[in-house]
């Protein structure tokens, strides 16, 4: 037991990784595309299916003491476990790339006197440090570091409120719908989905833990949403400028910096132990520091691009992913198969393929993914019963 995380250690990990520059980039994105009035019901309808899904799949793996990518195995057998690993190690390698090159633009935004590459080379190297550090050894420093970023986002949060107008920018063709924001809502949390268990498996209270964790992350990244929200309220779309106009300087870039590292930390520490899932003779600490590398380099190359699409495709990937795995965990799936439930997840992601080139879509391609791929999975573990329940 002397390994175990605390809650509020837990709390202070999920509330740091939803404070990040891609949550507030999304809350731009909404605000600026959609009349303000009709943001809220599909923003936190979406955060809310997210963290329980969060909260879900994260109990699994403090049930069972196994990181996120071992407690699919059962579900997924040894080869469908190591595909969702090879999965999950390369879209955490891209997302801590994109997370990189977001803190690293936002920086440069401030005017600072550091080129793009160099910026995001410091940034990863900060993460790489954190990571090779260990996150027990840390943890009163995270702790600090999550005080200060706190109080300095309360701070940027009145200053922009305090400059709000009634600026609206103008909406065009493609204004979004209620599908729309709740599928940009529900996204990060999806996003997490293939990572939670790599910190709830160490905790000392499960079930706490895990719904506190999903709790604190599903508020701080609404939080976040809603800064975003308040950047285009102050009339840009530009974090940097927004917050050049609110007065912060000096804080602005502690609060880029401390933003971009809590959130890279944790995407590619779980990089280290999904790569561990495959090869288990690799060191998770030192994977994490290639990781950072391989992600400073990717975040020059232009991932920002393609950001959006890359965001969906998580979700098409793993959402599915975990309905499955909730559906064998929970009700039960001793007599199933991880053919059947590998076919399942890949019903899913079709669906979700299909669907998400559409306009607008009634629930969305990530909840339509998520219900075909768990009735799939239902109805295969129904099959197997009745099919065991004849031959006795």
């Amino acid at each position: 037991m002397g390994n175990r995380t605390g809650v509020f250690t837990n709390i202070v990990i999920w509330f740091g990784v939803a404070i990040s520059v891609s949550e507030i980039l999304a809350g731009v994105q909404i605000a600026s595309a959609a009349p303000i009035d009709s943001i809220w019901l599909p923003l936190i309808l979406g955060h809310l299916i997210g963290g329980i899904l969060l909260f879900l799949v994260g109990l699994i793996g403090a049930r069972l003491r196994v990181n996120a990518m071992e407690s699919i195995k059962s579900t997924f057998g040894n080869y469908g476990s190591k595909l969702f690993a090879a999965l999950n190690v390369l879209q955490l390698i891209a997302w801590v790339a994109v997370l990189n090159a977001q803190g690293a633009q936002a920086l440069m935004g401030l005017n600072l006197p550091v080129s793009f590459p160099v910026t995001c080379f410091i940034l990863a190297g900060l993460v790489a440090l954190w990571v090779f550090v260990g996150l027990k050894r840390s943890s009163k420093i995270a702790s600090i570091v999550m005080i200060v970023l706190t109080i300095l986002l309360i701070i940027l949060t009145v200053q922009l409120f305090s400059l709000k107008t009634d600026f609206a920018l103008p909406l065009n063709a493609t204004a979004l719908t209620f599908w729309n924001i709740f599928e940009i809502s529900i996204a990060m949390p999806i996003s997490w989905l293939p990572v939670i268990s790599d910190y709830t498996k160490d905790v000392k209270s499960p079930l706490k833990a895990t719904a506190l964790s999903a709790a604190a992350y599903s508020v701080a990244s609404l939080w976040m949403y809603f800064i975003g929200i308040e950047v285009v309220c102050i009339g840009t779309v530009d974090i940097a400028q927004a917050i050049l106009i609110s007065g912060l300087g000096v804080q602005g870039v502690i609060i880029m910096v401390l933003s971009t590292v809590t959130t890279n930390f944790l995407a590619t520490n779980s990089a280290g132990e999904s790569a561990k899932a495959i090869f288990n003779k690799l060191d998770p600490k030192l994977t994490g520091v290639v990781v950072s590398i391989l992600s400073a380099i990717i975040a020059i190359s232009g991932i920002m691009d393609h950001y959006i699409d890359f965001l969906y495709l998580i979700s098409s990937v793993f959402a599915p992913m975990a309905a499955v795995l909730l559906v064998s965990y929970y009700i039960g799936d001793e007599n199933g198969n991880w053919y059947w439930n590998l076919f399942s997840w890949f019903v899913g992601f079709i669906v979700y393929q299909l669907t998400a080139g559409l306009d607008s879509v009634f629930l969305g391609p990530t909840l339509l993914a998520i219900i075909v791929s768990a009735s799939l999975s239902l109805i295969g573990m129904t099959l197997n019963r009745i099919v065991l329940e004849n031959r006795i």
